[in-house]
């Protein structure tokens, strides 16, 4: 598997990884069926995604921008569909997390 692909099934995690914070949401504390079964499968399909990463790109790099990247999209879900607004703090921390990712990615030593 090449690099871009392991890239590929990053995007994907992040992605099923928003998905299933989304959908935990909306399912009430696991009281409601249909969200909470789209959050379970999620959930496993995200893993399934992130073992695929870590075929070509090590286990910390993974999985420190994967948890990164899919907290600043779910921040961004939370703001779009529950009106969830953070505050200067919050966005101060969030812009942090993303020099994180970016230093891991670009000037870490894979």
């Amino acid at each position: 598997m090449s690099l871009a692909t392991s890239y590929g099934f990053l995007v994907l995690a992040v992605v099923l990884g928003v998905t299933s914070n989304s959908f935990a949401k909306s399912a009430e504390g696991f009281t409601l069926l249909f969200p909470s079964i789209v959050t379970a499968l999620t959930i496993v399909a995200c893993m399934y995604a992130l073992s695929m990463v870590m075929k070509n790109i090590p286990m910390g790099i993974t999985y420190a921008s994967f948890a990164g990247l899919t907290i600043i999209a779910t921040v961004v879900v939370g703001i779009i569909r529950f009106d969830q607004m953070p505050n200067f703090y919050s966005i101060i921390g969030l812009i942090f997390i993303i020099v994180g990712v970016l230093m891991v990615n670009l000037l870490g030593n894979n």
